[in-house]
């Protein structure tokens, strides 16, 4: 009995023993690190570092956000090449129906008129329509059966398009002086879009750029501007809302020749060709300019898919700011082509740029030889 009585006291004995080690053993362990809501770890435990106390926190700062990179845009090589592609698919048609008309063993009246039409229809005009087929008929009537129908018309358009023509852009100015291009044309023809995508094709060829916002009565086209020119790292000279156009282009060239950049470019209000009031002030912003500056270059934007539509609009432009040259919008999507040797006769000025599509670098320098091919397949 006493026995037994020994050995229950030395269980309990270990048992209240056993127990004591683990409260206090939990007691001694440290609580984990807290984190605060700004990423930073704090830590009461991390030994402070010299010349500083115990308690005070170590913390390790966030990384600064990167700086917005600048594009870098395509060069004047592989805007040829999509220049052609996208040509191909969208003029393709008109040069295929040429040539199945042309290619028929007895070229009748029927024929020609067929021919007249398919050219017509595709906005070349009555006058350049009838030239070339008058020459397409007197060519193909000397040299027989031994014509090359597709060697034939392919000069032929060649000629009609005029290679010629000089269609470098004026973008250099003399004594030092930026080269000043200024944009016009009427409202929803691209021509916002078409200033930055020009400032794209100046930074490729390592060019200097400032451009001016001078749509000042549309807040988005000045941020739209504003955008063009941060993705290539162009400066944009704005204005209030509302203020006179005239004096945001003057401040805009006089910001580019005090900064010996090579060009400025200008973004005017789309004008609405029957407006005389506005046709007016578009004058006077070119007047105001050249106070500081020559102005090298007046593109004027037309949408291609307007057709004859356009001649009316380039006519009443080139007779208040002197038009030096063309660039054709959304040539891609349409199938009348032919605009290209309308509004070259229209005004006496070349083509000098064409759109091919909504992506940054859809605007090409106009080529007369890929224009052709690509009406021929």
């Amino acid at each position: 009995m006493g026995e037994w009585l020994y050995l229950i006291i030395g269980i309990a004995v270990l048992v209240v023993a056993t127990t004591a080690g683990l409260l206090a053993s939990g007691r001694r362990k440290t609580p984990p690190a807290p984190r605060d809501t700004t990423g930073v770890i704090s830590s009461t435990t991390t030994q402070a570092p010299p010349g500083t106390s115990a308690e005070a926190p170590v913390e390790t700062p966030l990384e600064a956000p990167a700086a917005p990179l600048v594009e870098r845009p395509e060069g004047t090589a592989s805007r040829l090449v999509r220049l052609r592609q996208r040509l191909a698919g969208s003029q393709g048609a008109l040069g295929r129906g040429l040539l199945a008309l042309l290619s028929r063993d007895r070229l009748d009246e029927d024929t020609w008129e067929s021919i007249e039409d398919t050219l017509l229809t595709a906005d070349i005009g009555v006058a350049p329509t009838q030239e070339l087929v008058d020459r397409l008929r007197s060519r193909l009537r000397t040299e027989g059966s031994q014509a090359d129908a597709r060697a034939v018309l392919r000069e032929e358009l060649l000629t009609l398009v005029d290679p010629s023509m000089d269609r470098r852009l004026q973008v250099s100015g003399a004594d030092g002086q930026p080269g000043v291009v200024l944009v016009v044309g009427v409202n929803g023809a691209g021509k916002t879009t078409t200033v930055g995508k020009i400032g794209r094709i100046l930074v490729a060829e390592g060019r200097t750029v400032v451009m001016g916002a001078a749509d000042t009565f549309r807040a988005a086209a000045v941020e739209q501007l504003v955008t063009w020119g941060e993705r290539v790292g162009v400066d944009v000279v704005r204005g209030p809302e509302g203020t006179d156009p005239a004096s945001v282009a003057f401040e805009a060239v006089k910001e580019g020749s005090a900064r010996g950049v090579d060009t400025v470019l200008v973004d005017t209000a789309g004008r609405l060709q029957n407006k005389a009031g506005l046709m007016d002030e578009l004058g006077k912003v070119k007047r105001v300019i050249e106070k500081q500056a020559p102005v090298t270059e007046v593109l004027l934007v037309l949408d291609a898919t307007t057709g004859q539509n356009g001649l009316i609009q380039a006519r009443v432009f080139s007779e208040v700011v002197d038009v030096t040259g063309i660039v054709l919008t959304k040539l891609d999507g349409s199938a009348k082509g032919g605009i290209v040797v309308a509004v070259q006769r229209e005004l006496g000025v070349p083509v000098k740029l064409v759109g091919l599509g909504e992506g940054a670098d859809d605007l090409a320098p106009f080529d007369a030889e890929a224009f052709v091919d690509a009406l021929l397949g």
